[in-house]
Parts: C-alpha cells; sequence; structure tokens
C-alpha cells in the first residue's frame, strides 16, 4: 500500500478553484484570468504537495481568526484594503522555509536579513503626501502645455481638422499616460497603488479638457498599469505581492490579468552595471566583442513598447504580451549576462588568483568572444581541456554565484524603453520621476538585532565582551550559525565597499554607509533631467556631514522642492523610536530648477502642513547664505523663525567663509576657547614641577623666571552652584574621578 499522502476534500477544491481561476471555464461563465497567480508551472512543488483536511484546517483557522482576549474573532478580509494586506505579508520577507537534514521543514531568517520585523509599512498620509509632492508639479506642467496650445492654435486660420490634431497631441490625459514613474524600492507595492488612484483620478479630471472619451475607471487603472508604473525590489516574494496587490486594486470583472512582468522586476536597484561604462572598458583591455550587441537594445525596445500599447483586455492579448517579454528576455540575455559578470567581478577580491587568472585568460581573445564565453557559461576546448580553460570555468563559476546570491540589476537591460543612446557615454533619458520609502538601515551587520532572531542569548548579552565571547563559542563548536554569521557581515562589508569605490556614489558613501542614502544617490542617476525625486529618508539626509556635499548640491542651487521634516510622535512606524525624524525630500533632476522650497519641520503630522506657521519657503539663496560652511538646512519650527534668521543673515554674515581655498575671515576677530583638562594637559605644571624648572611666586598668583609667568588655572570643580561661599578645594589624589 502507497504511503503516499492523499488530497483531502478542501485541496481538491482549491485546485480545482486555481485551474478555474487561470485558464477559465465556460460552462461557469469564469474568464481565464491568467497573470501567473495559479498557474502548476510556476509553482511546482504546491501542485505536487497533498495536504490533508486536517492539516488545510488549522491553517485555514489560523488566517480567518484572530485572539482578542478570551475569544477568537473572525477577520474581515472583505474591508482589508490592498496597503493593509500589503503590510501583512511583508512581515514574512525576513523569513524562509528550509529543511533541517531530518525531513523536518522549518521557517528561520534569511542569512542576511538585519531583524526578525521590519517598519515596512508606509502611513498612507504620508504616501500621498509624497505622490503630490512629487507627481503633481509634472501633471500641472501637462496641462499647463496643453491650454497655451489651445490658446496658440485658436489666433491661427489652419484648417480645424488639423487644429484638432495638434490639440490631440497634446491632450493632457494622454500626455499622463506617456509619463514613467518607478519605485525602486517598492515593498508589497503601497506606493504604486496609491499612484495608480492618484494618476486614474487626475486624467478622468483632465478628460473635460482633452477631446478623448474614454471615461471607465477600471480601463484608465489598466493603461496606467500597463504603461506608466515600474518598480524594483530585490526580494522575488516582494515583487509577487506587489504584482497581487495591483492586480486586486485593477481587477476588472471579465478581463484577465494584466501583464506586468515587463514594469516590475527583481533585482537590487543599487548594484548594477552601466552597457557604456562595461563596454569601454572592456575595449581598455582589448577584448573581442561583437559590433551588434546595443543593437539588441534597440529591438527590445521597440518589443517593449508593443508590450505597453497592448490593453490585456483579452487573454490573447496578455498571451501576446507574455510572448513579446520572452522574446526580449531571449534578445538582452547575452549583454545582461556580461554585465552581471562584470558587476561580479568587483565583489570578488582583487587579489583572488581565480579572478586574476580567469580574467586573464578571458579577455585574452584565445577562447572567442568574451560576450559569447560568458553567455555559455562556458568554454568550449574541443577534445582536451588546458590550464587556461579551467581557470576561466573557475571565474565564470564564482561569478554565477555571486549573480545568483546578490541579484544585480542593470536598469537600462531591465527597462530597455527609459534609455536612449546607452553606446555613447551620455546616455540620455530616464524616469519621470522616482518616489517611494527606500529601506533605512545601516550598511553595518548589527550584531544585535541579526543574532535577535537567531540567538537570544547572544543579543541580550549586556557587555560587548560577553557578546564576542559568545560568538567565539559558535566558531569553536561549528555552529552553523557562525558561518551564516561570517556570510552576513562579509556581505556587508563587500557592499559597502563596492558602493564607495564604484564611483557610482560619489556623494553619499563616506563612512558608515546608510541605504537611503545610496537610494537617493541612485534615484538622482535614474531621472531624467527635467523629472522629480520624492523620497521619504531619515532627515539627517538634511542634517548630517557625511551627506552635506549631496544636500548642499541640490539645495543652494534651486534644485530643492520640498523638505518636510517629522518626528515620529504621532507613531507614523511603530518599529521606529518616537524621537526619530525622517523628512519627505523631494527635488529635481540636473536641469529642474524650483524658485522657492517648501519647507517644515518636527511635524507631527501631515495635517500641520496647512498651518501657514508652520510652514515656509526658503529659496537657494538662503539656503547658502545660513548655512554656507556646512552645506545642512537650517532648521526652524516657525516661519517666524526663519523670517527673523534670514534676516540676521541678510545683514550680518558668517564670521569666517570656508567655501573658498583658504577660507576667507569676514569680521576682525581671533577665536579662543576654554582648555580641555585632557588634550591641553601638558600645559599645566603643578607647584613642584615649577619649583624645579626655576619658577617663583610673584604677586597674584603669579608663577616667574624672569622671562615667562605661569597664570593660576580656574577650573569648573572650584565653583559650586548651591553654596556662594564655597572657596577652596581639596584633591583626593586616589579618586579616579579629579
Amino acid at each position: 500500500m502507497s504511503s503516499a499522502p492523499v488530497p483531502g476534500v478542501t485541496a481538491t477544491i482549491s485546485r480545482t478553484c486555481s485551474r478555474i481561476i487561470n485558464q477559465g471555464d465556460a460552462s461557469l461563465g469564469v474568464p481565464p484570468y491568467n497573470g501567473g497567480l495559479f498557474d502548476d508551472r510556476a509553482h511546482e512543488l504546491l501542485a505536487r504537495l497533498a495536504l490533508s483536511d486536517a492539516v488545510l484546517a488549522e491553517l485555514i483557522d489560523g488566517l480567518s481568526r484572530r485572539p482578542v482576549g478570551q475569544e477568537r474573532r473572525w477577520i474581515n478580509y472583505r474591508d482589508l484594503s490592498v496597503q493593509q494586506l500589503g503590510s501583512i505579508y511583508e512581515r514574512l520577507l525576513e523569513y524562509r522555509v528550509v529543511g533541517d537534514g531530518a525531513g523536518q521543514i522549518q521557517v528561520s531568517p534569511t542569512v542576511f536579513a538585519r531583524k526578525g520585523s521590519g517598519s515596512y509599512y508606509t502611513h498612507d498620509d504620508l504616501v500621498q503626501l509624497l505622490i503630490r509632492q512629487t507627481v503633481e508639479p509634472l501633471l500641472d506642467e501637462r496641462a499647463d502645455a496643453f491650454r497655451q496650445r489651445v490658446d496658440a492654435l485658436a489666433r491661427l486660420r489652419s484648417p480645424k481638422s488639423q487644429r484638432l490634431r495638434e490639440l490631440q497631441d497634446h491632450d493632457p490625459a494622454a500626455a499622463i499616460l506617456e509619463l514613467k514613474i518607478c519605485d525602486p524600492a517598492m515593498g508589497s507595492g503601497h506606493f504604486l497603488v496609491s499612484l495608480v488612484d492618484y494618476l486614474a483620478d487626475q486624467i478622468l479630471e483632465r478628460m473635460a479638457d482633452s477631446t478623448a472619451q474614454l471615461d471607465d475607471r477600471h480601463i484608465v487603472r489598466r493603461m496606467i498599469l500597463k504603461r506608466v508604473i515600474f518598480g524594483v525590489d530585490k526580494n522575488p516574494m516582494a515583487v509577487e505581492l506587489a504584482k497581487v496587490a495591483l492586480w486586486l486594486h485593477t481587477f476588472t470583472v471579465g478581463a484577465p490579468l494584466s501583464f506586468l512582468d515587463h514594469h516590475l522586476r527583481a533585482g537590487d536597484a543599487l548594484y548594477g552595471e552601466r552597457v557604456d561604462k562595461v563596454l569601454d572598458e572592456l575595449r581598455a583591455f582589448g577584448a573581442l566583442f561583437q559590433k551588434n550587441e546595443l543593437a539588441r537594445i534597440a529591438v527590445a525596445t521597440a518589443s517593449m513598447n508593443q508590450i505597453a500599447d497592448l490593453t490585456d483586455v483579452d487573454i490573447a492579448e496578455v498571451h501576446q504580451s507574455r510572448h513579446l517579454f520572452e522574446q526580449i528576455d531571449t534578445e538582452l540575455a547575452p549583454l545582461r549576462k556580461l554585465l552581471d559578470f562584470w558587476q561580479a567581478l568587483r565583489w570578488l577580491p582583487a587579489n583572488d588568483p581565480v579572478r586574476q587568472r580567469g580574467w586573464a585568460d578571458l579577455v585574452s581573445g584565445h577562447f572567442g568572444d568574451v560576450i559569447d564565453v560568458i553567455d555559455a557559461g562556458s568554454v568550449d576546448t574541443g577534445d582536451s581541456a588546458s590550464d587556461e580553460a579551467g581557470a576561466i570555468q573557475a571565474l565564470l563559476r564564482q561569478t554565477r554565484e555571486r549573480v545568483e546570491q546578490e541579484g544585480f540589476l542593470s536598469w537600462a537591460i531591465a527597462f530597455p524603453t527609459v534609455w536612449r543612446h546607452l553606446e555613447s557615454g551620455q546616455a540620455q533619458g530616464g524616469f519621470d520621476a522616482i518616489i517611494g520609502n527606500p529601506p533605512w538601515d545601516r550598511m553595518k551587520l548589527q550584531e544585535v538585532e541579526w543574532f535577535a532572531a537567531r540567538k537570544p542569548d547572544i543579543a541580550h548579552a549586556v557587555r560587548a565582551a560577553d557578546r564576542k565571547r559568545l560568538i567565539g563559542r559558535l566558531e569553536k563548536t561549528g555552529d552553523r550559525l557562525w558561518l551564516d554569521y561570517q556570510q552576513a557581515r562579509n556581505r556587508v562589508e563587500t557592499a559597502a565597499r563596492i558602493a564607495r569605490d564604484s564611483g557610482e556614489y560619489p556623494l553619499l558613501s563616506g563612512g558608515d554607509v546608510n541605504l537611503y542614502s545610496l537610494f537617493v544617490e541612485r534615484a538622482q542617476s535614474l531621472v531624467n533631467a527635467r523629472g522629480i525625486v520624492g523620497l521619504l529618508t531619515p532627515s539627517g539626509i538634511a542634517s548630517d556631514k557625511g551627506s552635506s556635499a549631496f544636500f548642499k548640491s541640490i539645495a543652494t542651487t534651486g534644485r530643492l522642492a520640498a523638505l518636510l521634516d517629522f518626528e515620529n510622535k504621532k507613531v507614523f512606524f511603530p518599529d521606529v523610536h518616537a524621537s526619530f525624524k525622517f523628512c519627505g525630500l523631494v527635488f529635481g533632476g540636473a536641469k529642474r530648477r524650483f524658485p522657492e522650497t517648501r519647507c517644515a519641520f518636527f511635524l507631527h503630522a501631515v495635517a500641520e502642513l496647512d498651518d501657514p506657521q508652520r510652514s515656509f519657503t526658503l529659496s537657494a539663496d538662503d539656503f547658502a547664505a545660513v548655512n554656507p560652511n556646512t552645506g545642512t538646512a537650517p532648521i526652524f519650527r516657525y516661519r517666524r523663525d526663519a523670517e527673523i534668521t534670514k534676516a540676521i543673515y541678510s545683514r550680518c554674515p558668517v564670521l569666517v567663509d570656508r567655501r573658498g581655498n583658504p577660507p576667507q575671515p569676514v569680521w576682525p576677530v581671533r577665536y579662543l576657547r576654554m582648555f580641555d583638562m585632557t588634550n591641553d594637559s601638558h600645559l599645566f605644571k603643578r607647584r613642584d614641577e615649577l619649583d624645579a624648572a626655576g619658577f617663583y611666586p610673584v604677586k597674584g598668583n603669579r608663577w616667574s623666571n624672569g622671562q615667562d609667568e605661569y597664570v593660576p588655572l580656574y577650573v569648573g570643580r572650584m565653583i559650586h552652584q548651591y553654596d556662594h561661599r564655597a572657596a577652596g578645594v581639596e584633591v583626593n589624589e586616589t579618586s579616579l574621578h579629579n
């Protein structure tokens, strides 16, 4: 008798429903929704599993009811928003399902997870604020362009049909659908879901000014989804969650789920190569490569535009979208593998013998075109192997493992419709807007947080020395956790090194690198020259010394649109301390300028921005005048504070202007400070030391040797804040705190 488990009735019904949803059933009047969500080919493990009713019943009960006091109450899934579903499921992203070697399955934190739970969910008020601040100027520009064109055509005597065609070319609603907006750390898609709604409202509102007749909200949402929305996340599960969130939000009865793979990609947004940079470096090495590689991008761009034009209103168009995307993926595979290989090389130590030997043999040209070799993943040696071929094979194997582990993303390959002229060093294009809330973690392994979910006794050690001792014990006992710890630490250190050395982050990769700062600088490189970036980051981006060079570059040049600073007092982020400060940072691309910057500080709620005393503006000249040396943001609680400070600095500049070399003193003053008991202790002499040096007491409690003179030192312990009669000091020579 077979011991294989037999699926229960519940599992059978579930599979039947999944098949009907995926493929449709005409007898039931259910169209095929496709999308891959219920496709057995994408989930082979689930297709093979046979769960009993008893097992599934426990799972379903756990998902259906929640404990409230002594009761278990039903969870109302019907009224849960997509954003709330995302916040629930994002808690799963830091975990993995693994086998323990004994036939048991366990859930454990991923090797690189910094903590067991993260502050992923962004409060909807903050999401809406950032979307308005970032996207609204782009929409207003398109509406203004349409109105200007209407006025211009009204003065012309061209045929009505010609004027109508020109108006259609400037249709503000259609212009919105030409935008390209990306969230480079999308998580479960909260920003993108809200963005779809916002843009749909704007398009339908502008229909009154346009010649279009489209007024179906669901169709508008699907068009936005297919054309405008772009997203990236390193975690493949997050990408799937984002798809589900967007599908649920744009669901249209009778229509299949839109194809989204061309705009929602899994990969590391921070680490990936530029096409022009890699090809230039290959030429410098004298490597052989084919001339038509860049032509592949042009072909892919045309096909990607076809996908965007398909509405996916029926299953045939969805299949056509998928077929075109698979063609694009095949066409770009050689170039993508080259860029991934090049990035993986940077992650190998420079003195790694495998890297040194394999690379030299690879670019020698003895085994043919470099791109062909990397694409094949192996070397064709004919009937006999060689040391050179072995070295290349070893290098390809190491880089392939690194690529699989890190998931590098080369933006031009992932989204070929966003850039053009990639073969030159002056690639054009970019996204019209970048929005989101990137991770705020430091790129430095936090031992306490890392061990908290894995071995709490190490995390709870009172002293760092005790924690180090416990970690060392893991190594001595051969604990698998030691290897995971070493892998996580090495990975973080390598990632920080590459961020500093790659040249991709020249302004924000110094000191202890923070992920959010890298995302800010990455966003600056991804947005087009007239685009706008809107990110939620810690307020340190505007006040820390390490980020001052970047902030100064946008604040004093008119590129800063808004700096809206919040305290977490109202608990926007439950897992973050109430005193923590974060901000909405909105700035423009290289050629975008704003007349003034909207500022507010120490906000506790978005509604406080409506208070005219809390929200005010600063110009680029104001930023330069108040903090010319540090380059950081001046911080004011109220408009009046800002006005007084600006008036002072307009009359009285800083004491020394350090922007030039050498620094220029503005005022005729000399800097003096008190002595420091530690740093200046070599200047202090005791009575016996003065006697030995030939000094003698003179008038005024001074000491002289006829040429030099020592004066008495007055220290803090010589006063007593509660006793005006205190006049003497007794020194206890045995005390450590004298």
